[in-house]
């Protein structure tokens, strides 16, 4: 299983983190700013786990996440 998997879910809110409330659609409000992962996490208060799994979800589902963004 893609450790991704487990920390990114699907919710009534759409993606998330898992045990946050924090969509992906928040991250990527930062991302298309060209905020740098480090500074988000910051911002978001997110683990280094979360942001990299954040991050790689978004690299490798770009589609499906910017077309439910």
């Amino acid at each position: 299983m893609n450790n991704s998997q487990t920390t990114i879910v699907r919710d009534s809110r759409g993606l998330s983190i898992a045990g946050t409330r924090i969509t992906l659609y928040d991250v990527m409000d930062y991302v298309t700013e060209n905020w740098p992962p480090e500074l988000v996490q910051y911002w978001l208060n997110l683990t280094d786990r979360q942001i990299k799994d954040a991050m790689d979800y978004i690299e490798n589902n770009r589609a499906e996440v910017e077309a439910e963004y």
